[in-house]
């Protein structure tokens, strides 16, 4: 029994959900052990990394000129190598404990249009991060298996993961993905277009993290009859003072629709490569919808508006893809055709 134990603590395995917003880590039978915000404080004299994570991300628009708080992950891609290699260090040895002294198996989840050269730049941050083997994994692929469709069946299934930098829509038949696409428009530019939408009408700064508490708040992806409303401070571009106003939710509808309006392009740039036995079977089972943004209110029905096909969010579609690598994981054998490793 003890040499069983053991052998299991030897041979660890990790998932890491490396969102461009958030990043959540998986520990088999454990479930997920972390979620933090994908967010480092750099002190900017002697490039010394500060703080990591919920601490980091607390700084951000608070810090004196000398912190820079940034994300070192944009649009679903490492942007900066250094801090996402340092970043990831901190979320493996905080899952596993400062004490552990064995590499562990790392498997990474990327967005489905990454480039050969990025998915190596994730691989080796991993490895140096302190991982014996690191394995990346397309995220709409982790997403299915997470939200628990059968993906080796040879029928069509289509999964949409919208998380803060990516939306990446693939339609899974076979294990495999037939045809995906994945655009840099998801949670962060809704921020970002709130935050303009309030700039223009009320001459009204906010800080990004304003901008979410908007649109988790009171934000829709199709108007409301009866109206949601909140007050927003920030600060008057005129007067440069404090000043507070009320907003509502059809005006957040109005700022957003842009943003939504490409989102659902890339569904429907998907759908009409979809071969057409895949299609019917797209009809039959609808859209999964996972990911953080994809649980703005009423996402999914405005998706069966403008394409036709039943869209529904899985259950707990914050942690599909982190559950996805847990499952993957455990069984790598079954699910080697769709993971790239390198040792």
């Amino acid at each position: 029994m003890a040499l069983h134990i053991s052998m299991s603590f030897f041979n660890q395995k990790i998932g890491i959900d490396l969102g461009t917003a958030n990043t959540l880590v998986f520990l088999p039978k454990k479930g997920i052990v972390l979620n933090e915000p994908s967010v480092v404080a750099v002190s900017e004299q002697d490039k010394k990394i500060l703080a990591v994570g919920a601490e980091a991300k607390e700084m951000i628009g608070r810090t004196p000129g000398s912190i820079i708080a940034y994300r070192p992950m944009k649009d679903g891609v490492i942007a900066d190598y250094r801090v996402t290699e340092a970043m990831l260090r901190y979320f493996i040895d905080k899952a596993l404990g400062r004490w552990n002294i064995f590499k562990p198996e790392v498997m990474v989840s990327v967005p489905a249009g990454i480039t050969s050269t990025e998915r190596r730049a994730v691989i080796e941050a991993a490895i140096k991060a302190g991982a014996k083997s690191a394995y990346v994994v397309k995220e709409p692929i982790l997403a299915a298996i997470g939200a628990g469709i059968p993906i080796h069946e040879a029928r069509g299934h289509m999964v949409v993961d919208i998380g803060g930098g990516t939306t990446d829509v693939a339609v899974i038949s076979l294990g495999g993905i037939v045809t995906s696409t994945s655009v840099k428009c998801a949670g962060n530019r809704i921020d970002a277009a709130i935050s303009d939408y309030i700039k223009k009408t009320f001459n009204l700064a906010i800080g990004d993290k304003t901008a979410e508490d908007i649109k988790i708040n009171i934000g829709s992806a199709i108007p409301l009859e009866q109206e949601l409303s909140m007050m927003i401070k920030g600060r008057d571009f005129i007067t440069g003072l404090p000043r507070s106003t009320e907003l509502k939710t059809n005006e957040v509808v109005k700022a957003i629709s842009k943003e939504l309006r490409d989102m659902i392009k890339a569904m429907k740039d998907v759908l009409q490569e979809t071969p057409p036995e895949l299609a019917s079977d797209i009809i039959d089972y609808g859209i999964i919808m996972t990911g953080g943004t994809s649980m703005l209110r009423n996402f999914p029905e405005l998706v069966f508006r403008r394409t036709g096909v039943k869209a529904k969010l899985a259950d707990d579609a914050l942690y599909c893809v982190a559950k996805g690598t847990g499952i993957a994981l455990d069984h790598l054998e079954t699910y080697k055709k769709s993971i790239i490793s390198k040792r």
